[in-house]
C-alpha cells in the first residue's frame, strides 16, 4: 500500500498554491508515495473576498479535519498574517479536536511551508509558532535543515524559505515564487515524503 502524503494548504492570492504544486511534484517523485493536494476551507465571505480582489479558488478539493487521519505524512502551507499563520488555517487546526483527543496524528511526520510579504514578515516566526499545532497532536516536525545545499546560502537573489521549510516572498502581491524557491519546494516535498516512507516501513 502506498505511503500517503497530504499537502494541505491555504492560499489567498496563489503564492502558497504554487509552492504546494511543486511540493506535490517532489513528494510524488518518491517511489511508493502517493501525494495529494488539499485546501482548507475559506472563512471569509464572498463579499469580503471580492472587495479584497481575491481570485477564484482552484479546483483542488477541500479537506475536512477527519480526513487527516488517512495520511501517513503532511506538509502544511499558509500565508503569514502579522508573523503567524493565516487565521483560515488556524481555524482548520482548531477544528481537529476530535483527532487530538484520540491522538490519531501522533507519530506522523509533518513539514511546514509559507509565504510572507517581506524579509521581515515572518519567514521564521510563522514556522516557529505553527509548530505548536503539530506538538499538541504528537506529530513529528520535519524541518528541511540545510539539506537543500547551496541554495540555502543564495545571497545574490531574493529567496524565501529557511531551515524550517520552503517559502516565498509575495511583496505587494505581484511577485511570484522564483525558480530557486520552487526548487526548494520540490526538495521539501521529496525530502519529507522519503521520511514518511521510511517511518511507515517502506524503502526509499
Amino acid at each position: 500500500m502506498a505511503t500517503k502524503v497530504y499537502i494541505v494548504y491555504y492560499s489567498m492570492y496563489g503564492h502558497v498554491e504554487k509552492l504546494a504544486e511543486e511540493i506535490k511534484k517532489g513528494a510524488a517523485s518518491v517511489e511508493g508515495v502517493e501525494a495529494q493536494l488539499w485546501q482548507v476551507p475559506e472563512t471569509l465571505s464572498d463579499d469580503v473576498l471580492t472587495k479584497m480582489s481575491v481570485p477564484p479558488k482552484s479546483d483542488v478539493p477541500i479537506i475536512t479535519p477527519n480526513q487527516l487521519s488517512e495520511a501517513d505524512g503532511f506538509i502544511f502551507g499558509f500565508p503569514t498574517r502579522f508573523g503567524m499563520m493565516a487565521a483560515q488555517f488556524k481555524a482548520f487546526f482548531d477544528a481537529t479536536g476530535g483527532l487530538w483527543r484520540t491522538q490519531q496524528l501522533a507519530g506522523k511526520p509533518a513539514g511546514i511551508f509559507y509565504s510572507t510579504g517581506s524579509q521581515g514578515g515572518g519567514q521564521e516566526t510563522t514556522a516557529l509558532t505553527a509548530i505548536t499545532q503539530l506538538v499538541h497532536h504528537g506529530m513529528i516536525f520535519v524541518p528541511i535543515g540545510y539539506t537543500f545545499g547551496a541554495g540555502m546560502f543564495e545571497m545574490e537573489k531574493v529567496k524565501g524559505g529557511s531551515p524550517y521549510g520552503a517559502g516565498t516572498y509575495a511583496g505587494d502581491g505581484s511577485r511570484s515564487p522564483s525558480e530557486l524557491e520552487l526548487q526548494q519546494a520540490f526538495h521539501q516535498g521529496k525530502y519529507i515524503a522519503t521520511i514518511a516512507l521510511k517511518l511507515k516501513g517502506g524503502a526509499a
